[in-house]
């Protein structure tokens, strides 16, 4: 049996024969346990054999058929596959071969009892232990400490220190609770040192250093912190600011010797900060030789700037050379050369605006541009002390030997500051040759070149040449406030104010801080006559400048324009402003002294004028003003001192020793006048007034006079004589010349102002003219055109009301402008 069912198998074993009877019953389902391994597979009732469409019994189950011990199968698993796969369906795993009896279909996950509602909600824990409690405690601990750091991080200092201050409570109460229900073996430690070195930052921050020294100093302390020694680092750095810098140099060291010598960088950057320490107390080669440590282990370019800077301070020329050298050779961390020839390629081709933001290209730039700035400063340092004997040029040009190979960038920069230092020494020729190289270079520099070549040209008075360059800058760089502005001033200079404003509205839309654009613009503005717009130019760079002295003149005198008693206070506040900028300026002394005699408050004005005497005396308008402003209250002896200055100034002017006379006259000192009228006569003889005054003189004290009136006839037919109504208004000195003008001291920009005198100084020459009403003259002067002396003399008697006076026959006007 066994053989010839073995032979039936291997018979059939390739029986293609696929057609099967469709009538016939279907195969009986796998949902019952599998059958022996030589019994085939029946019907759902378990009796028949299943026939084939020819009407033939099946061919029994191989081998590899179902079997108890081969392993389960698939119903049809025998049917002709070489290799039996596990049998899933089966009764075991909860499939069965009919429904059942409450027609309920396979549902393992007792997903059909959904439409019963939601499932119920977890059961809660009756009684947290004391550990879940106090995992509790520490995650609200945690959240303090992110928000302390979120604090930090918005720079809101003061709810930082209350958060950090609350976390240290919160995880106080942490330890306490979890020693009170013994678990004290289980105290986080990492969890205390997370939060004192957190309030000890808090406390930094806040700049309370003492504070933060002292938990700082807790930590270190405490020895179940054996890495804690490093935090010395950070007291170091609070001596630091503190400018305590023996004590952070100590902090320093005593963390240098507790890191191990496989944390080489932050031994290096430790070792900086001590030289750093060492510079700011001025031991420069104690800070060297801490440089120099770096510069032997782990080069970086900041540490051989501090280390040339230190040999700069001690003026070792050759060492500076080598160490230049050497601070060429230190290359960029993390940059190849592809990489530099990118970064290269990207500059030249500025233009070309990149979509797609590089990270890793952006941070090589940065280190790059880092590198060259200190490359750049280093060379401007040395460059001119590098040769002997102050050779600053030979400097320079050794320097542009170093850097000509591999920082073309520096280079160009470094010629740049070399023209800028022949234009320092007026070798304006060398500078402009060394500009003009730049013609074929990139725009940016060829921008620069241009800017500075304009500049030149400009303060040389080439202003065709100076807008020829500014065109070549604006060209090279459209948005160059600094070429808008050299373009601009040309158009100023040329009378052409209109396009000049244009100019520098372009250069403050481009840069909107540029403070030459800005007052230039308010210059612009006073010619074209829109104060307003001044004002506003001038407003702006006092708000964004207070310092600038030009700009609050200017917006001073823009007040002091106006007719307005408002915008004269306005215009005096401003000055005021600007005295305490400039202290003692007497330009602005004297245009205070203005204003408050157009205020018409005479002693403020006086005051004013009195400063700006002090701070300048030889000015002959503050000296005038102020001997007239004597004279008018009758102080005579002040006003003689005032004259007598301005006779020093000005020796050859008459005008001021007949004012000294005319003084001592109204204070009845007739022979002192006379004597000083006979000084004026011998050193000018043909001055008419002396020798009128000298007469009457010389009458009313009853002296001879027959000489003086000879010669005053003598002089009066030598000259045209002048009509009756000018008699009274004859000049001091017919032939002396007039008055100069006063010298300034102050050179800067002034508003234009009116050549005619003042209303107020005007009424005081008036009040001159007549004063003769409530005057105590004992002598007056005889008029120019009296038929004789007898009858002058008469009229000047004691107690006579005299109609002339020589403050009114000498003309002061000019002076008093």
């Amino acid at each position: 049996m066994f053989s010839s069912t073995r032979e039936i198998e291997e018979d059939h074993l390739y029986d293609f024969n696929t057609n099967i009877d469709m009538a016939m019953n279907a195969p009986g389902t796998a949902f019952r346990g599998p059958n022996t391994a030589f019994r085939p597979i029946g019907t759902s009732a378990g009796r028949q054999q299943i026939g084939t469409s020819m009407g033939r019994n099946p061919p029994p189950m191989s081998r590899g058929g179902l079997g108890s011990r081969a392993g389960l199968t698939t119903g049809m698993a025998g049917g002709g596959s070489g290799e039996a796969r596990p049998m899933t369906s089966v009764s075991g795993a909860g499939y069965k071969g009919s429904v059942s009896k409450d027609n309920r279909g396979f549902d393992p996950l007792n997903m059909g009892n959904m439409s019963k509602g939601p499932a119920p909600p977890l059961a809660e824990k009756a009684d947290n232990s004391p550990e879940d409690k106090a995992k509790e405690m520490e995650k609200k601990v945690h959240r303090l400490l992110e928000a302390t750091a979120d604090a930090i991080v918005a720079k809101d200092m003061l709810r930082a220190l209350e958060k950090a201050k609350e976390a240290g409570k919160a995880e106080r109460a942490v330890c306490k609770f979890r020693e009170s229900n013994g678990l004290g073996d289980h105290i986080n430690l990492d969890l205390t040192y997370v939060v004192c070195f957190n309030l000890a930052n808090v406390y930094y921050h806040n700049k309370m250093y003492d504070d933060a020294l002292n938990t700082f100093q807790l930590i270190v302390k405490n020895k179940q912190y054996p890495q804690s020694g490093r935090l010395r680092v950070n007291m170091g750095n609070i001596y630091y600011e503190q400018k305590k810098y023996p004590q952070a140099i100590k902090m320093y060291r005593m963390a240098l010797d507790q890191i191990p010598s496989t944390g080489k960088e932050l031994r290096y950057k430790i070792l900086r900060n001590i030289g750093n320490a060492f510079v700011r107390l001025g031991q420069f080669q104690d800070a060297l030789e801490n440089y120099e440590s770096i510069m032997n282990g782990s080069a970086d370019i900041q540490s051989a700037f501090n280390a040339l800077l230190c040999l700069y301070a001690r003026g070792d020329k050759e060492k500076m050379k080598k160490h230049f050298i050497n601070m060429l050779r230190i290359p960029v961390p993390g940059l190849t050369e592809e990489d530099a020839e990118k970064l290269h390629e990207s500059i030249s081709h500025q233009d070309i605006i990149n979509e797609h933001e590089d990270a890793l290209r952006t941070e090589l730039q940065r280190r790059m541009d880092i590198s060259n700035e200190k490359v750049l400063t280093g060379a401007r340092l040395i460059a001119p002390v590098v040769e002997e004997k102050g050779d600053w040029e030979g400097g320079y040009r050794w320097v542009i030997d170093q850097l000509r190979s591999d920082f073309d960038q520096v280079l160009s920069k470094f010629e740049i500051d070399l023209s800028m230092m022949f234009m320092r020494k007026r070798r304006f020729e060398d500078a402009i040759g060394v500009l003009k190289n730049f013609e074929k270079k990139d725009m940016s520099l060829r921008a620069i070149a241009g800017t500075n070549l304009s500049f030149i040209y400009f303060l040389e008075g080439d202003y065709a040449q100076a807008e020829k360059h500014a065109d070549v800058a604006i060209k090279s760089d459209r948005y160059n406030a600094k070429a808008l502005v050299n373009k601009g001033n040309c158009m100023y200079v040329s009378g052409e104010f209109a396009r000049a404003r244009e100019m520098y509205l372009e250069a403050v839309g481009v840069e909107a801080d540029c403070i030459e654009a800005i007052y230039n613009l308010g210059l612009v503005n006073l010619k074209l006559q829109n104060f307003q717009e001044a004002q506003s130019a001038f407003d702006k760079l006092v708000t964004s400048l207070p310092s600038m002295t030009e700009a609050l003149f200017q917006l001073a005198a823009i007040y002091e324009r106006s007719s307005s008693a408002d915008d004269w206070e306005n215009a005096a506040k401003t000055y005021q402003l600007l005295l305490n900028k400039v202290p003692g300026d007497p330009g602005i002394c004297c245009r205070l002294g203005q204003l408050y005699e157009k205020l018409q408050d005479d002693n403020t004005a006086c005051h004013w004028h009195t400063e700006a005497h002090r701070a300048y005396p030889v000015n002959l308008n503050v000296i005038s003003w102020l001997g007239v402003w004597y004279v008018k209250r009758e102080m005579y002896e002040q006003a003689i001192e005032y004259f007598q200055q301005a006779a020093q100034v000005q020796p050859s002017e008459i005008k001021w020793q007949l004012m000294v006379t005319s003084c001592y006259r109204r204070l009845g000192d007739l022979y002192k006048a006379l004597e000083l009228y006979q000084k004026i006569h011998e050193d000018h003889p043909e001055n008419i007034e002396a020798l009128q005054y000298l007469e009457a003189l010389c009458r009313d004290l009853g002296r001879s006079h027959e000489e003086y009136s000879k010669k005053l006839e003598k002089l009066r037919r030598s000259q045209p004589a002048p009509s009756q109504n000018n008699a009274a208004a004859t000049r001091a000195n017919n032939n002396a010349p007039a008055p100069a003008a006063a010298p300034q001291r102050s050179e800067r920009p002034r508003p234009e102002r009116s050549e005619r005198p003042s209303q107020n100084v005007s009424r005081a020459l008036d009040d001159l003219n007549n004063d003769q009403a409530g005057s105590k003259n004992t002598i007056a002067a005889p008029r120019a055109g009296g038929g004789g002396g007898g009858s002058g003399a008469n009229r000047g008697g004691r107690g006579a009301k005299d109609e002339d006076d020589d403050f009114g026959d000498t003309d002061v006007t000019s002076l008093l402008v």
